[in-house]
């Protein structure tokens, strides 16, 4: 009987370490697709979000600066149209 349960115990630690080294494998998998996500995406030369909050913020105010201009031709072509 012992030694049945010497068989039972050795696969146990069989199994125990097969799980240990799965886990092991894993980890190392998912540290090496964030190394190579993390060199792709410093190989693409992206903007940071700083940077396109700034470049937002340039293009809204060169908007409404365009419609202020819009705005005054408007009223200088209806103050000519009116003098002619």
């Amino acid at each position: 009987m012992q030694t049945q349960s010497s068989v039972f115990d050795d696969l146990a630690r069989l199994m125990t370490g097969a799980m240990g080294m799965a886990q092991g494998m894993n980890e190392e998998a998912k540290g090496f697709m964030r190394a190579q996500a993390d060199r792709f995406v410093a190989e693409m030369d992206l903007v940071g979000r700083d940077e396109f909050e700034a470049v937002k913020q340039l293009a809204a105010d060169a908007r409404a600066e365009a419609d202020d201009l819009k705005a005054r031709v408007a009223a200088l072509e209806a103050l000519l149209k009116d003098r002619a």
